[in-house]
């Protein structure tokens, strides 16, 4: 495959990976909302994350015949700290609001939406990466290796999420809920670390530039 098709490729599967996160954003996050679900809310938010992590990535795909390095640089940088910060507030979310859920003892309801969008989550996403690791053999980008785990990431967490609201739903524990998005962090934290070492590592980079430049 040669890099030009490979561009064309990848910015195609970017498309229907934004498509879906919206769709998948949409749906989790309302039927968490309707349900007073966190775990489903948790797995929406992450869906939002990774949707604009998308969009980012298809402009870096679609620019790298036109633009500098520098532009794309900048895009990948900028996409990287506003992906940190989402990050850090996803897991402040998660871990505040499953303690508080299990001490006030907030029964979240059944949700079979949630159930159906987590099940099309686990099968498609891993389909998903595996298409973007042959793009990704020709153009070795380390910002698509980078959506490649986040989209891999969905696919854990659409399981956990699954399994949690499965035998919820099942046992009727409304607890466990809880205890599968304090789950979450297991994925999440380390995203979350290796999101804020990115940023660091971008801004000293961006830093350096700025100086060489003067």
């Amino acid at each position: 495959m040669s890099r030009t098709a490979a561009l064309s490729r990848g910015a195609r599967l970017e498309v229907l990976t934004i498509a879906w996160m919206a769709v998948e954003a949409a749906v989790a996050l309302g039927a968490g909302f309707a349900a007073r679900s966190v775990l489903l809310t948790a797995f929406g938010a992450d869906s939002v994350i990774e949707l604009l992590s998308g969009l980012v990535l298809y402009r870096r795909l679609v620019a790298e015949p036109g633009a500098g390095g520098k532009a794309v640089e900048r895009m990948e940088a900028g996409a990287t700290r506003i992906s940190a910060v989402l990050l850090v507030l996803l897991c402040l979310y998660v871990a505040l609001s499953s303690v508080a859920g299990l001490v006030l003892r907030i029964a979240p309801s059944p949700s079979i939406t949630g159930i159906a969008v987590c099940a099309v989550a686990v099968i498609a996403m891993p389909l998903l990466a595996r298409a973007k690791g042959r793009v990704n053999r020709t153009l070795d980008s380390p910002s698509l290796r980078a959506d490649i785990a986040e989209t891999l990431s969905c696919a854990y967490l659409a399981a956990t999420t699954l399994a949690g609201l499965i035998a919820a739903t099942v046992t009727g524990w409304w607890w466990i809920q809880y205890v599968a998005a304090l789950a979450l962090l297991i994925w999440l934290i380390p995203e979350t670390r290796e999101a804020l070492e990115e940023r660091r590592h971008n801004g000293a980079s961006q830093g350096d530039k700025g100086r060489n430049d003067e």
